[in-house]
């Protein structure tokens, strides 16, 4: 046994103490309600400032029956913990980090390869906080490229972009913010997104590309990427314009490549320069992440990249945002190690499966008719039947969300405002049982809702829950 000598240092000496670690006052916390707009005087136990903060919680939706989102609601137990274990790694600190970004490149090349990129060693990419953030990316590359090729008449020039007035905001803030004439195509009779011809005839010689949907948030349909191209070509040849296609697959570009092998909407297309998606949508990670991917370095301009030092190599980095968690990007290596191209087909025929029985329920009651069925994204869109007069898609909604279902209802944009509609988003966890359980909510709420005399909703724009 060792013997051990007295301590060698001064007697004053302390041990350091992390302030959180201190005694919280215990009298206080059960004496003083703290105020909920400033901060408080004194500090709480932990268990306090827990409960304080679970039970305002306990009045949030459920996010498990919320149908208006396309953001994962559900991840397996082993990625929450992968998550939990990385929320504190900063991904911009890739020199502190190197796995992680390791982590983040591979996960470019399997969606370079999935997205059928010419050369899958040469596509460019990056993680993003979102689709937002990564159609920001894509539309500053689009604008800076079309900004080289007319340095002659830029910035005399204003450069436009077109779009389907169904894309999502965020195209309308990069427009806003970049200055840049948004040009949009409206929809006509039972088209909801764009036309491909339309698109092409509002292209001039100022026109930094055309954004196409795989997968309109308004009713979940594909825009015919191939034809709007084909259309575009068409212009070239006639008129020796080469505008570039962006495709915003926010959801479609992580669903059609596994139930769409033969839809052609990806970097087989030479005229589509960049592709952009979800990573927390049908990437099937809890939010935020998005991927930015370009075809080649040419559709990125050089100048747009910072690059910073990568264990004494060079790391090449474009984003908006800077600091942010490695943990989101993690989850998608990890999502992409386990389900694999297989996986990945199965989890989401099964959630079209279930969009498509739904919307048959739905069809099968009688009162609504479906505008699209669930069978391009696992999304939906209905609205009430010509002869239903007593109730409209507003009360529906308000109706389902007694029971705990959150439903949207909402106002088609130009030229369809006279068109509301219900939408259903079937993600990863509602399974065929939540599902049928719906169903039963809905069938049980319609004899009180044919019973109304009017529809009881005065202020559509304030009824609506819809949110992209």
């Amino acid at each position: 046994m060792p013997l051990h000598e007295g301590p060698r240092q001064p007697a004053e000496s302390r041990l350091s103490v992390n302030p959180f670690y201190g005694p919280a006052n215990p009298l206080g916390d059960m004496a003083e309600a703290p105020p909920t707009h400033r901060l408080p005087g004194q500090p709480m136990a932990p268990a306090t400032a827990h409960q304080l903060v679970r039970d305002e919680l306990m009045l949030d939706g459920n996010a498990r029956l919320n149908l208006a989102t396309f953001v994962t609601t559900w991840m397996e137990p082993e990625a929450g913990v992968l998550m939990a274990e990385c929320r504190d790694k900063n991904m911009i600190d890739k020199d502190e980090y190197p796995r992680t970004a390791e982590l983040e490149r591979r996960c470019v090349a399997m969606l370079a390869d999935l997205w059928n990129a010419p050369d899958p060693a040469t596509a460019v990419g990056c993680s993003t906080t979102g689709s937002s953030e990564a159609c920001m990316l894509a539309g500053m590359a689009l604008k800076r490229r079309w900004a080289k090729r007319n340095a002659d008449r830029y910035p005399g020039a204003r450069p436009n972009l077109v779009m389907g007035v169904n894309v999502q905001v965020c195209w309308e803030k990069f427009c806003n913010f970049w200055e840049v004439e948004a040009r949009l195509v409206p929809m006509e009779g039972e088209r909801f997104h764009l036309d491909p011809q339309a698109a092409a005839e509002l292209c001039d010689e100022n026109t930094i590309g055309v954004v196409g949907i795989l997968g309109s948030t308004f009713d979940g349909s594909y825009e015919p990427i191939a034809d709007l191209c084909a259309a575009l070509d068409a212009v070239q040849e006639r008129t020796g314009l080469d505008v570039p296609v962006h495709v915003d697959g926010a959801s479609g570009a992580m669903v059609a490549p596994f139930l769409d092998e033969d839809l052609v909407w990806d970097f087989r297309l030479p005229r589509v320069a960049s592709i952009n998606t979800s990573g927390h949508k049908y990437g099937l990670v809890y939010p935020g992440v998005g991927w930015a991917l370009w075809r080649d370095a040419e559709a990125l301009p050089e100048e747009l990249v910072f690059r910073v030092n990568y264990l004494g190599g060079d790391m090449p980095t474009f984003a908006l945002n800077f600091s942010r968690p490695g943990a989101q990007v993690v989850a998608q290596y990890y999502t992409f190690l386990r389900l694999g191209r297989e996986g990945y087909r199965v989890v989401q025929q099964a959630a079209r499966d279930v969009a498509t029985g739904l919307a048959g329920r739905v069809e099968a009651l009688g009162d609504f008719r479906l505008l699209t069925r669930g069978d391009e994204l696992p999304v939906f869109a209905f609205t009430t039947a010509p002869d239903v007069k007593a109730y409209d898609v507003f009360d529906v909604s308000r109706g389902l969300r007694e029971s705990g279902w959150l439903v949207p209802a909402y106002t088609f944009p130009p030229n369809r405002e006279d068109l509301s509609v219900l939408r259903v988003v079937c993600r990863n966890g509602f399974s065929a049982d939540l599902a049928e359980l719906l169903a039963q909510d809905l069938e049980r709420l319609l004899p009180d809702l044919r019973r109304q005399p009017r529809p009881l909703t005065e202020d559509r724009g304030a009824a609506t829950s819809f949110h992209h």
